[in-house]
Parts: C-alpha cells; sequence; structure tokens
C-alpha cells in the first residue's frame, strides 16, 4: 500500500437545518381535511443564550382556520423514559396512521399506513414532540444529554419546549391541552405543576395508561402496593385466558373485576398488612381466592408468599402450555427457548407493534413530510441511568405537582384512558393514585376515568382507537 494513501473518513449525518412545511389533505366523514405539517426542531437555550439541545417535533395545523390564536393546540409525547413520540403520532392521533389487525396485534408484513378519519386535528392542531435523545431530538454535549435523563431535567427541556412553541407561533391564547402515554402520564402531571408556575395554565390534560406514583409499580421488599393494584388486572388475564373457573368466567368483565376489586380492598390489603404474621390457617384462605381469581397454581402462590409479581406473573399463567403471556397487553402470547426460566424471553405485546411502527414512520418523515436525514431516529432508547430523583423524598411521584395546579388553576379537566389488560401501568393503580391525591371535593368532578378492554397502547385496538378518539375529541372541544 503506498504511504500517500488518505484514510477515507465517513461524513457525519446531519439534519435539516430549517422546519420542512408541507401541505396535505384527507377526508373525514366524506369532507375534505386540508392541512399543514411543520417538520423540524426546536432549540432549546439556558437563561444565558447557550444551546442546550434540539427537540424534533412534527406539528400538524389545520388549514382555513379564521384566528389560529384561539384554536386549541396539544402537545403530545410518548413515555418510557427513553420512548419517542412515535406510539400517539403514528397510533391514531395524526392525520395518518398504521395499519394494525383489528384487535391489535402485528399484520403480515409490509405493513402500511392509512388516512386516519379520527384524527385529533378536527378539534385541535397537534405537535408530537421527542424528548432528549428519542427520535431525531439531540442534546449539544453528553453532560446536556444526562441532565435531560431524569424526572426534573425531562420536565425542564419539554416544559421549555412548549414555550419556545408558544412563542415562535404566536400560540399563547390557544386553549392548551397535554396529551401523553405511560411515563408520558408522569411528565404530563409535572408539567401542569411545572407551567402555571411560570404562567402557562392549561385547559386540559389527556393521560393515556397513567402512571403518576412510581410506588405502585415497584416491587420492592416492604411494599406491598403493586401487589394489591396489579391483581385486578392479573384476574382480567386470567379471566381473557379461561384461567379461572367457569362460574367467574361466565360473568362480564367488568362483573368479574368489580368482585376482585372488593376482595383486594378488604381481605387481600389486611392479610398483607400482616407480613410474616399471618397464620397458615388464614394465608391458605387468601391463597385459594389467589387461585381463583388468578388461575395460578396454591403451591405457586404459597411459595411467593401470597404477593405475585408482574413478569413472573407473565410467565407462570400458561407454563403448561409453553407460553407466556404479554407485559404491555396480556391478551398476546408466545414462546420462548424453555418453559422453565421465571421470566419470559421477551413481551409479545411489544414485539408485535415495534415492526410496523418503526417500519411506516421512517418513510413517512422522508417522503410524506420531506424531513429528509441519515441520522438514526431512536424509537426507544431505554434509559438505565434514568435519574428518578432524590431519594430521601421517596418513590418518583408527580401526582402532587398536578394537586398543586389544580389549586392554582380550577379550571383545568383530566381525561384518563386505561386498559384492563395492561400490565405495565394497571387501571387499578391509576384509580388508586387519583382517589389519594388530597383533592379538593371542588376539582373531584374535574376527573373523567374510561377503562377499556384493551391493552397499554389503547388505540391499537380499532374499535378501542375510535371509542378514544370520539371521546377525546368532545374533551377537547368541550373545554376549550
Amino acid at each position: 500500500m503506498s504511504d500517500n494513501t488518505e484514510t477515507a473518513t465517513l461524513a457525519k449525518p446531519e439534519l435539516p437545518a430549517e422546519p420542512i412545511v408541507k401541505q396535505h389533505s384527507i377526508l373525514v366523514d366524506g369532507k375534505k381535511l386540508s392541512y399543514t405539517t411543520t417538520t423540524g426542531q426546536m432549540p432549546i437555550f439556558n437563561d444565558k443564550g447557550d444551546l442546550r439541545a434540539k427537540l424534533f417535533y412534527v406539528a400538524y395545523t389545520r388549514d382555513g382556520v379564521k384566528d389560529s390564536a384561539t384554536r386549541p393546540l396539544t402537545i403530545v409525547y410518548n413515555g418510557g423514559p427513553g420512548s419517542s413520540t412515535i406510539w400517539l403520532h403514528m397510533g391514531g392521533l395524526a392525520p395518518r396512521r398504521v395499519v394494525m389487525l383489528d384487535e391489535g396485534g402485528m399484520p403480515k408484513p409490509p405493513f402500511k399506513m392509512v388516512d386516519n378519519e379520527y384524527t385529533w386535528l378536527t378539534e385541535t392542531d397537534l405537535v408530537f414532540v421527542d424528548p432528549v435523545d428519542t427520535g431525531f431530538s439531540r442534546a449539544v454535549s453528553d453532560d446536556e444529554a444526562k441532565a435531560a435523563k431524569g424526572v426534573d431535567g425531562d420536565i425542564e427541556f419539554v416544559a421549555e419546549f412548549i414555550r419556545m412553541y408558544l412563542v415562535r407561533n404566536a400560540r399563547w391564547t390557544s386553549p392548551l391541552y397535554l396529551s401523553g402515554e405511560s411515563y408520558g402520564t408522569f411528565r404530563s402531571a409535572g408539567l401542569a405543576g411545572y407551567l402555571i408556575d411560570r404562567g402557562i395554565a392549561l385547559n386540559g390534560i389527556i393521560l393515556i395508561s397513567s402512571i403518576l406514583n412510581m410506588q405502585t409499580a415497584r416491587f420492592t421488599l416492604g411494599n406491598d402496593l403493586p401487589f394489591q393494584l396489579f391483581l385486578p388486572t392479573y384476574a382480567a388475564t386470567a379471566w381473557y385466558h379461561g384461567k379461572v373457573d367457569k362460574k367467574l368466567k361466565k360473568k362480564s368483565i367488568r362483573e368479574f373485576l368489580d368482585e376482585v376489586e372488593g376482595w383486594v380492598e378488604g381481605e387481600y390489603v389486611q392479610a398483607l398488612s400482616l407480613g410474616d404474621r399471618i397464620s397458615d390457617e388464614h394465608s391458605a384462605k387468601i391463597a385459594e381466592k389467589l387461585h381463583a381469581y388468578t388461575g395460578l397454581s396454591l403451591d405457586y402462590i404459597q411459595n411467593s408468599n401470597l404477593r405475585i409479581n408482574i413478569h413472573q406473573f407473565c410467565k407462570e399463567l400458561k407454563r403448561d402450555e409453553r407460553r407466556h403471556v404479554g407485559r404491555l397487553d396480556s391478551r398476546f402470547e408466545s414462546w420462548d427457548k424453555d418453559g422453565v426460566d421465571d421470566v419470559a424471553e421477551f413481551d409479545p405485546s411489544m414485539n408485535g407493534i415495534i415492526p410496523p411502527f418503526g417500519s411506516v414512520l421512517m418513510p413517512y418523515i422522508r417522503t410524506e413530510l420531506g424531513y429528509e436525514s441519515d441520522v438514526e431516529y431512536h424509537i426507544i432508547r431505554g434509559f438505565r441511568d434514568w435519574n428518578n430523583g432524590d431519594a430521601s423524598k421517596g418513590y418518583a411521584d408527580t401526582s402532587d405537582a398536578l394537586r398543586a395546579a389544580w389549586a392554582k388553576n380550577p379550571y383545568m379537566k383530566v381525561y384518563i384512558a386505561s386498559g384492563y389488560y395492561d400490565l405495565a401501568t394497571p387501571y387499578y393503580a391509576t384509580e388508586y393514585t387519583f382517589s389519594h391525591m388530597n383533592l379538593d371535593k371542588s376539582v373531584r368532578g374535574n376527573i373523567h376515568i374510561e377503562e377499556f378492554e384493551t391493552g397499554h397502547m389503547v388505540y391499537v385496538d380499532f374499535g378501542s382507537l375510535v371509542r378514544l378518539n370520539e371521546t377525546c375529541r368532545v374533551f377537547i372541544r368541550e373545554n376549550a
């Protein structure tokens, strides 16, 4: 090889410097809905004017609006933490959506998109934003990226995005809504408190598969709360898969869960509170009920000390069939390499959505939205170094921030959608959280909770998508 040979270097992929604006239209109820998309990155600065990050967003604004400054505006994001907003973006809020099987399963590839006649754009402009290090959003340094990967930093960055969007698009007088899913609901509650203290009041918040208090989902020694709050979803899952007694199976899912919830609030909570003091006779009685409601064996329940861990449940429920059920949606099942592991090899409900959503988003951004880049779009980062805050404060919790926001803005309304088969953020845990916030009676009527016979991503089930979007469109219209 010649000494004069130069070493080849690869050019660093870049994102477009300016937002890309495109015009589109779809049919909704047989009528043409024209809209504009703006796709780009929003710069986030500190108080000194130094650039900290650029957050990727796609904004949908309806054309032909007489006064956009008074039209409702909804900021949308997903959770994780570490997830881009691909799921809500492509799942059914925007004017275009991915096609799934009717019950939410993965269709045969290749995957496709269709016009979404159920889009929220009929009632509100939509802005889908990716938090730092998700999607195309990037921090300018490792230190800034680290600062954004935590409860407080995440809220700060997204709040600044919202402020900047209002400033740059003259939307200060628009009725303002937040819509988040999963950890995005945790973020929404925190943002409600953060924004009101900075002069930004919300008309409403839409929480899809909510978790505001992390104690409700942390299976740690001495914390019996998740064992209580996950149990109705274990029961719903067993009911769905035919693992409960025939008499219980004859009941409707809601009738069955009414019975389970009543037992949990009475006998089960009292039994767990005894800890090691519980007698053998009492323990056996509780185990019998747990067996009836969950379909798990008496031996397994007793060996688990009457406390069933979510990941072990997913594996144990159908072990005799060499199957495991999903965490995000326990209606779905699959198989893995063996039948003896304590936990499943993967989540069949999660793996059923990544291929179709990822396959349609990439060409959609590049072709229909006109945003061309070779930078990798981070669908899920899975932040293992996430900062959950000061341990002296207990479990991470934004429910009190939401309570404080309500005290300062009693007009704010909240709509909550939960799935019976969601083992990531169980519906019963959400009900528990909202009944333990010390809310004043004057605002308790501002909460509307609706439950669906589906899992974590309510909208992938077509029937639930239609119902969810119709309800949310009314919610936005009535509270503007």
